[in-house]
């Protein structure tokens, strides 16, 4: 799995889901702390949609890790402040660097989950969208 859905997966995910996969992988391989968790500031970069330029519209909190399991490094980083989950998802990183996550399926799911999570946020919002076409064409008759 590429990294960009791995971590779009875990950030998503619940913080005890993600810290139970973690601490499972802690149980079968020595996991050696490089960055404890602590708090960083990211800047955050937006495409500005008229013109396609980018910007940055501030800084958010993260927390980010690093970890390694036998040599094989792991790193993560999330907004906010969880730092438990933020390690576990280090270990789980380092254990997919190393080739020795087994719970790929679980993951699957959790995206199936949040994706239908989601569909289902977008289809109530798409409620309440306002064409503003079709109130133009009101506003001239």
């Amino acid at each position: 799995m590429e990294k960009k859905r791995l971590f779009k997966i875990l950030s998503r995910a619940e913080s005890t889901d993600v810290i139970q996969l973690g601490k499972k992988i802690q149980n079968k391989y020595p996991v050696m702390v490089i960055k404890k968790p602590e708090k960083a500031l990211a800047m955050i970069k937006m495409r500005e949609p008229v013109q396609n330029s980018l910007f940055y519209l501030g800084e958010v909190i993260i927390s980010e890790a690093a970890v390694s399991i036998d040599g094989t490094v792991g790193r993560a980083a999330a907004m906010g402040d969880d730092f438990e989950k933020t390690l576990n998802m280090a270990v789980i990183d380092a254990a997919c660097n190393k080739g020795v996550f087994e719970d790929e399926n679980l993951l699957l799911e959790w995206e199936a989950k949040q994706n239908e999570l989601t569909e289902k946020e977008n289809a109530m919002l798409q409620k309440t969208k306002v064409d503003f076409h079709s109130m133009d064409s009101e506003v001239t008759a």
